[in-house]
């Protein structure tokens, strides 16, 4: 049964884009304004991307068939192509942080290929109804993704103040389109799932539990990469400290947990929180006759 979809729902646009990493200015170490807790995740995210969206893609195009919905099946045309210049454009940016001593490049690829060889082993090697469960909670866990970058890109467009931390211009570039895309399509994965019957109560369980454990998650890997891989850090664990406390007080994670859990509430939409006003703003900002990311269209 194909689901009846929200009016304001964002057709998303594939954009072919670039951005001149490091040109005409070097890429500083910590580019996010000299936070080194920040510059790291923000490292550590973006080497998650390329991996990260193959494994979405492949878990949303793999019920794309069973979509009868015309606007539906646009939306996840949209979705697959916006997803894979992502890819292309955070592995550009990954060989320059590989340059400045970033190191999550090799586990993260090597993590990504694993991921893909086993979906593949599960769809060409195996009955589908065999493994069903799993493979819809890949993608009841890929709408949960969608859900927590919205949330992260909304404040994102939201917040003068996380925008300042972003010193780098190509990289500020780089975070405001991403951002703005990952609101044009944030409920495409959800609205493929409710479509092809995926179960409700696996969606809230997957939430409920996977959605307290993301921030302390992330500040552990990030803390724990500095300290084992960032001489400089090591030799000033105050700024670490610092930095670290000044992240976790930012718009950026302040209240982030409550917003997650709203994911596992019986029937919620990502929709529910509107966003309408932030892309039209944003989409002239970037994308208007004279938008700042214009010239970066191929």
């Amino acid at each position: 049964m194909t689901a009846t979809l929200p009016a304001k729902t964002a057709l998303p646009k594939v954009r072919r884009i670039s951005f001149p990493f490091g040109d005409p200015e070097p890429i500083k170490k910590y580019y996010a304004d000299d936070n080194i807790v920040m510059s790291q995740l923000f490292a550590m995210l973006s080497y998650s991307f390329p991996p990260g969206e193959e494994t979405f893609i492949r878990s949303v195009r793999r019920y794309s068939h069973l979509v009868t919905d015309p606007v539906l099946k646009k939306r996840v045309a949209a979705f697959i192509g916006q997803e894979a210049v992502h890819g292309l454009q955070h592995r550009e940016l990954n060989e320059k942080l590989v340059a400045l001593g970033y190191p999550y490049k090799h586990l993260l690829e090597k993590g990504g290929k694993f991921w893909e060889a086993f979906d593949k082993v599960l769809d060409e090697e195996f009955p589908r109804e065999r493994f069903r469960l799993y493979k819809l909670a890949e993608l009841a866990g890929t709408a949960l993704g969608e859900h927590f970058t919205a949330l992260a890109a909304e404040r994102i467009l939201r917040s003068e103040e996380l925008q300042a931390l972003m010193s780098d211009q190509s990289i500020k570039d780089l975070i405001l389109w991403h951002a703005f895309e990952e609101l044009e399509h944030k409920a495409v994965a959800f609205d493929v799932y409710r479509t092809i019957g995926g179960p409700e109560w696996l969606r809230v369980l997957m939430v409920r539990v996977a959605g307290p454990l993301l921030v302390p998650t992330f500040t552990l890997l990030v803390l724990g990469t500095v300290f084992a891989t960032d001489s400089y850090a090591r030799r000033h664990p105050l700024k670490v400290f610092k930095d670290g406390i000044k992240l976790l007080r930012s718009p950026l994670v302040k209240g982030l947990r409550k917003d997650i859990a709203l994911f596992g509430r019986r029937g919620f939409h990502p929709d529910d929180i509107d966003t309408t006003p932030l892309l039209e703003e944003w989409g002239a900002e970037l994308f208007g006759e004279q938008g700042r990311l214009v010239d970066h269209l191929k």
